[in-house]
């Protein structure tokens, strides 16, 4: 099968989870600035979502741009990462209607964890398959980022019925640690030759 199939479809479903999220942002029907201060719960929800989307779009971007080869186990693999994905928009939601209540703050920082698991498992079944460029795999390696990733949504979650807030707060730091530009694969392919 041909990637780029593979990629138009995952575009075009990040691009309806996006398009989903913002409907949750309702225009006010008092026209002044102060009508928009309680939206700032669901505007933050939405932007640090809207993050979470932007990032994974990316980097899956960049993942798929040094793959050579799809199989059905990757296709699979990617519906996976998808489906965890698509359930984004429902946990944002909850969240900012509840204002970041305990178990809506929990949800939500496991619907961060399963695509986060989806894709370090993505990634490494590229790697198994040999599908991906060998200087890249090797880019890719055991992927400390990934496992810091994941340890601290575990982290969240559990703070969540003690400390909501803080629990965001380690989303959010999940967020900027892979908002920093990761060079293991942009490097790579720079260095290959056209």
């Amino acid at each position: 099968m041909l990637k780029e199939r593979l990629t138009a479809f995952s575009d075009g479903v990040i691009a309806i989870i996006i398009t989903i999220m913002v409907l949750e942002l309702k225009a006010p029907h008092e026209a002044s600035l102060g009508a928009l201060a309680p939206l700032a719960p669901t505007f933050l929800a939405y932007a640090l979502s809207f993050a979470y989307i932007a990032i994974y779009w990316n980097n899956h971007h960049h993942l798929f741009q040094a793959t050579r080869r799809v199989s059905g186990g990757i296709l699979w693999a990617n519906t996976h990462l998808l489906f965890w994905l698509s359930l984004v928009p429902f946990s944002t939601a909850w969240l900012s209607e509840t204002h970041f209540a305990r178990a809506p703050v929990a949800l939500y920082g496991l619907t961060l964890l399963a695509p986060a698991i989806a894709y370090f498992l993505l990634s490494r079944a590229l790697i198994r398959t040999e599908a991906l460029e060998p200087k890249i795999a090797e880019a890719i390696g055991a992927d400390v980022k990934a496992w810091i990733s994941m340890a601290f949504y575990v982290c969240g979650v559990a703070l969540a019925f003690a400390y909501p807030y803080a629990a965001m707060g380690l989303y959010a730091v999940v967020a900027v640690i892979w908002l920093i530009p990761d060079r293991r694969i942009e490097g790579r392919m720079e260095a290959e030759p056209d």
